[in-house]
Formats: structure tokens, sequence, C-alpha cells
């Protein structure tokens, strides 16, 4: 398989599924900030808009175009990457797919609306709640987790011994 083809229908999936799922948030949960429950306090819809950085980090009265900038430069890095990947790296270009899907998902958002990212999945339990996130953030997440493992384990994997 190309690096293409497992590539572009990843980064597809992933972020339709995020504009979908956004665009059904906007429309299904407002108003912003009232639970929606799904299995009990545990998960719960709540749809919220963060302006500022991963986990609602403020990132100033300029962070939104900040943000979006860092982003493309992030963006640019990946695709070099992508460049250069293997084709036979499944891995590699499997994290590369999820962190340039959800990287262009969260992208859309702070570009479109001066509202922020929608987030909306909401778990925990009681008042003790993870962060409130939304698809294109699963897939960044799992993205920078494989890719750290795909690149930890190249560094920590012995070359073949050449034979003659």
């Amino acid at each position: 398989m190309t690096k293409a083809r497992q590539f572009w229908p990843l980064l597809l999936v992933l972020l339709l599924t995020d504009c979908a799922t956004k665009r059904l948030a906007r429309e299904r949960l407002a108003p912003a900030h009232v639970p929606h429950r799904v299995v009990g306090n545990v998960v719960r819809l709540t749809l919220t808009y963060n302006r500022g950085a991963a986990f609602g980090i403020d990132a100033g009265p300029r962070g939104r175009w900040v943000l979006a900038g860092l982003t493309l430069g992030i963006l640019v890095w990946l695709a070099a990457m992508y460049r250069y990947a293997e084709p036979r790296d499944r891995r590699l270009v499997t994290a590369l797919a999820l962190l340039v899907g959800g990287a262009v998902g969260n992208l859309v958002d702070r570009v479109y609306s001066p509202r922020g990212v929608v987030d909306f999945i909401d778990l925990g339990i009681g008042d003790a709640r993870f962060w409130t996130f939304n698809v294109a953030d699963m897939g960044i997440s799992a993205g920078a987790v494989l890719l750290a493992i795909t690149l930890w384990r190249r560094r920590h994997t012995p070359a073949p011994i050449a034979t003659r």
C-alpha cells in the first residue's frame, strides 16, 4: 500500500467526522455550557467554545491568529515528515494522518469562528471533569502518542548488522 492510500483516507475520515460532529453539537447542544447526559454523569455532551490553546490555555487577545499561525507551521513540519516517510512505515504515516486531520479540523474552527474551537465531549465523575474536547482532539492525541512511540522505537532499535 502506498503512503497516500493510507494517509489521505484516514485524514479525510477524521476531518469529515470532526466537522460533522461539531456541526451537530452547535445545532443540537445549544445553548453552550448545558450538559446533556449520555452515560449517567460520566459521559456528557456539553457545547463549549475554546478560544485558547489545548486544555483551554489562554492565548491572549490575538491568540486566535497566533494559534492559527502556529498550526500552519506545525502542518508544514508534519508535511515534511510525511514526505520523507518510507512507504512501509505504516505507524508513522498513520500518526501523521491523525495529527494533520485533527490539526486541520481545529484550524477550520479557529479561522471560521471568533467564538473558538467547538468542544463537546465531556468526561468525568461529578464535579471532577476532564477537559471538554472534540473528535479532532482525539485524533491529535492518538497521533501524538503513536508518533512518540514510533520515534522512540526507531531510536531504541539497534541497526541491522551488515553482512558480507
